[in-house]
This record gives C-alpha cells, structure tokens and sequence, in this order.
C-alpha cells in the first residue's frame, strides 16, 4: 500500500473512527443473547438482499446475473455469509445453554496430536454436505484439556479490551470483508471499520444493509478509498489492531513504510507501525495428484475439480489452484491433462477482470512460449510443463486464469508423496492452501505416506479431495496461513479468522471430501450421498442450487430441503 500522492479526506475518516470509539463499550457489554438475536436478525437481510449482491458482483465481473458462472457468486457472496452467521449461531446457542463451545466428544488424541472435528457441525450439514469433513489440528504439545479450556475464552470469563478494528477490504470475493467483520466482533470482541476495496465498493450497500443495526449501534462502519484512505487510517490513533487480506507488499508497506528506509527498518525490525497486525495474502497454490487406480470417470471428475480450481473468479482467488503438480511417468498423467483441456474448451468465455490480470498473464506467456489456450486466445492458459523452468508461475502468484503443470519422479504413491511434500514446501511461495487429490484405494493400500504427507504440509487448509478454498465457507474451520511467519518475513500472513468454535493453537485445517460423487462413489471404496458438487463450474444447476441452499440456510425448513436436492441432482 503507497503512502503518497493524493491526500485523502480524512473527515469521513476521523467521524467513522469517533463513532467506533464511543461504540466499543457497549459492543464489549452486549451479552452472549442478545448477540444471539443480532445475528438471527442478521439472516433475514441477507437472503433478501442476495439477489441484488449477486446480480452486482456478476456484472462487474463482465455476465449476467443469470449466466452459469453466477453459481459463484451465490456461493460466496451470500450463502458463504449466511453458513458463517448460522456456525456463529450455532456455538453461541451452545454457549447460551450453558455447554462448552466444542463438544467433548469432537476433542481427541491422534498420533500424539490433540485435533477437532468441526464439521459436520450439525445434522444439516451432515445431509446436506454428505462424505464432507473437517478436523482442526492443534499446534504440537497442545493437550485435550487445553483445547477445551481455551475455546471461547472471551464468552468463558478471559478478560478482552475493547477496541477499535481496521479491517482492509479484498477486492477478489465478496464475502472476504463480512466475514473478517464477523470475526472481530464476535471473537476478538472489537468494534470494526471495514475499508472497502475500490475493486468491490459496488458491494459497499449490501454490507450497510446486512450489518444495518451494528452501523446504526457505532459497531461497525464502512468508507470508501484507495491506498492513501487506507495508510492514513492504519497510521490513526483511534484505531487499535489492523487486519488485512491482499498482498504481501501491501503488509510491509504498513509495517515498514515505502521509503528507502524500508529494508534497514524491515531488517533491524524497527517498524513504523507497531499495531496488532493479523493477515491473509495468499502464495502459490498446489494441487497434487497422487498415482493410482483412477478410471475413466475418475480422470473426468477431477479434471473438472481442478479446473474448478482454477476458473472460479477467474482465478482470481488467493487459493487458486495454480501449481499442478503430477507424477512424470503415471499413465493417468496424459489422460489427465487431456480432460482438463477437454473442460476448459467446453466453458463459457469469461475475462480475467481483476486489476493487473492482463500483465501477469502476458508474463506466463513470455516466459513459457509453448503455453496453450485450450479455449483460445483470451481463455485460460495452460503450461503442460514447468519443471525446472522456473518463471512466475513457480515465484509469483499470477492471480489469473494460467496453471502450470509440475511433473515430479516417482510413480509409486511413496516415492511420489514424499517429493511432492518436499517440492510444495520448499519450491512453491505461501503456506495458506494445498489440495491433495488420492484414490481411497491408494489412501487404504499406502495409509502411511498419505498420513505423512498431510503431516507435512505446512499449509493453514490442506484439502483432501477437497480444493482447499472450501475451508474458507465454513464458518467453522479457521482461515488463514500455517503457523511460523513473522512480520520480518509474512508469507501467507499471521492469524486465523472465521473458526466460528474460536479455538486457539491452531496449526491446520484438514478438509475432506468424497473422491467420487454419488452413486460412482460406491465403486471407489469411499461412499457418500454427495453429486456433483454445485461449485463446480461444469454444474448444469449450480446458481439454481446455490440460490434455493442460500434461502435454506438463512431460513432452514424442512419444506425447502425437496427442491434443493432436485436441483442437485440435475447438476
């Protein structure tokens, strides 16, 4: 973020900051039911106002609120919103009764590592999301008693200061700013001004009118601005903490400044801005597939999982798949990519919209001549090989529509594992999300090198058979980059939001999902109830899906649970 040129108009600024100073108090005093009914009152202004945002961020994105690609703006704009307030919901309904945040039972010992199953959460999640799963592992020498202990802290008698929080706005997806809100409110117990993104301020009414009593109530306030909005408000006295998603140079000009000081400040560690500083800036993303036993089927599937991976938002996602990484001499590798080009010549057009794309796929292309456009000129690009080129694809995160292919030794699970493991910890920029695609067949006959490659990932959210990006519309699994960065050298950033059981030592996420959907699942040894995932963006029904689970989770009823699995099922 630059700190010069344009001075802003720190009015607006300053009167946001007062009202959120004279709000704190009365936000740290609101008990654990009344922010209940806040967040119920919550869910009806969401799925009323989620046709217009869906409608709003689809045309600036370059389609109709209509088109297939829309299905992504229902899932993260506001059903992500609305899953997260019910996971809040849920844990401060259990609070309320009197009961632990985490159920006893979901707490265990595993391998001599303390973990949490946080999803399913409920029944719901359990018919609606079949053969999905999510287990939080805690940081090494954490025990079961302390997991227990520390969860909820601020709604279990630890003392919490009430203060002001900046939350930075990302530009890329709508629900990024909300839920960082929520997570300020509900979990470090501060009052919170949102500085919107100027890629996304069109989203700016739809946030006032879902957060319409916290703004009328001095909790939460929204502005508009650039980059000089945001240095003068993350210099301002009144505010206490700073919380941003984007870039990793958008952190150190925070922290170190933009002046020729910069780097003596960042290596003495004597930085300009000494605040609470917690962050999200993303890295270059894998995807690694694991040799074995993958039918025709199978090779169709996960092509379109991995492009899904990838085309979401254009790939304007910080956990876009970016980095194939495959096995050089497995016979499904060919096969594989042949289905991922096949995927991609299929999709509708759509344009990499977001600031900068067009550079940074110039980029790729320069550096990797024999890049394909299966779709055609202006559609995604796709390096069938990067091995040891180097380039940006490796070193930089090209937040676009380009992925590359890794093709690593080793066509036996082991030998492949452990080098894939190693390629993606100590080659691949960023810690915040990894995909791991395995056949249960492989996982069950070769159980150890599986094991230890979700061991040794070092990733916040590691998806198995799961794009990692899941996590991150939970509610209940914590978001952010593996633990160890430092504000000298922040990566994929410092913290965690959502984490709706507000557990702390958190070290990773581990999502689950089924490698096959529903009825083929039943062939591969992993069996759930699940089809096609509606975030796919091959989903025939996925808006018509995404918009009837939208209306159920902000309002669940038994009466509406027929048409979204009808729908489901169609896609």
């Amino acid at each position: 973020m630059s700190t010069t040129t344009t001075e802003p108009d720190t009015a607006p600024l300053d009167r946001a900051v007062t009202a959120l100073r004279a709000g704190r108090e009365s936000w740290a005093a609101t008990g654990t039911a009344e922010r209940i009914a806040l967040l119920e009152r919550m869910l009806p202004r969401i799925a009323q106002g989620a046709p217009a945002m869906v409608a709003d961020a689809a045309r600036a994105k370059g389609y109709e609120a209509t088109s297939s690609w829309a299905a992504e703006d229902w899932v993260t704009a506001p059903w992500a919103l609305a899953q997260t307030v019910g996971a809040y919901l849920h844990v401060l309904r259990r609070l309320a009764d009197g009961r632990d945040p985490v159920p006893a039972g979901a707490v265990r010992e595993r391998d001599g590592r303390t973990v949490v199953d946080v999803f399913p959460a409920t029944a719901t999640d359990r018919l609606l999301l079949n053969g999905f799963s999510a287990q939080v592992r805690t940081l090494p020498g954490t025990t079961r008693e302390q997991v227990l202990a520390r969860a909820a802290g601020t709604y279990r008698g630890r003392p919490a200061d009430p203060g002001v929080a900046l939350v930075l706005g990302a530009g890329n997806v709508a629900a990024i700013t909300p839920l960082d809100i929520l997570h300020k409110l509900c979990q470090d117990n501060q009052v919170v001004l949102a500085k919107m993104n100027p890629v996304n301020a069109y989203l700016r009414p739809h946030f006032e009118a879902v957060f319409q009593e916290f703004v009328d109530r001095d909790w939460v306030r929204f502005v508009d601005g650039g980059a000089a909005e945001g240095a003068y408000l993350t210099g301002h006295e009144g505010i206490d903490t700073i919380h941003v998603t984007g870039s990793e140079r958008t952190h150190d000009a925070i922290v170190w400044g933009t002046d020729g000081d910069a780097a003596r400040r960042r290596r003495e560690d004597t930085p300009l801005n000494t605040k609470p500083f917690t962050s999200e800036l993303g890295g270059v993303s894998p995807c690694i597939v694991v040799p074995g036993p993958w039918s025709d089927a199978d090779l169709r599937f996960q092509a379109e999982h991995i492009v899904t991976s990838k085309m979401n938002n254009s790939g304007h996602n910080c956990v876009a798949s970016q980095i194939l990484v495959v096995p050089r001499d497995w016979d499904g590798t060919e096969r594989l990519l042949d289905e991922i080009r096949r995927v991609l010549r299929r999709l509708p057009a759509r344009t990499d919209y977001y600031p900068g794309a067009a550079g940074r796929l110039r980029a790729v292309v320069d550096a990797h001549p024999g890049a394909e456009h299966p779709a055609g000129p202006g559609g995604a690009t796709l390096v069938a090989d990067v091995s040891g080129e180097g380039g940006p694809m490796l070193t930089d995160e090209v937040f676009a529509s380009a992925l590359g292919v890794v093709r690593l030794e080793g066509d036996d699970p082991e030998t492949f594992l452990r080098r894939a493991t190693d390629f993606a910890n100590d080659t691949l920029p960023g810690t915040l999300g990894a995909t791991l695609l395995v056949h249960p067949r492989t996982e069950r006959a070769h159980r150890a090198a599986v094991d230890a490659a979700v061991d040794g990932l070092r990733y916040g959210t590691l998806g198995i058979n799961c794009w990692s990006a899941f996590g991150f519309l939970l509610g209940y699994t914590p978001w952010g980059a593996y633990p160890g960065h430092t504000r000298q050298d922040i990566g994929s950033g410092i913290g965690f939001v959502h984490n709706a059981f507000m557990l702390e030592d958190v070290e990773k996420t581990v999502l689950r999902a089924p490698f096959a959907p529903s009825p083929r699942g039943l062939f591969t040894g992993a069996p759930s109830l699940s089809p096609r995932p509606p975030y796919f963006v091959t989903n025939r029904t996925g808006r018509t899906t995404m918009r009837r689970l939208t209306g159920f989770t902000a309002a669940p009823k038994v009466s509406k649970l027929p048409g979204i699995f009808l729908s489901a099922l169609r896609g």
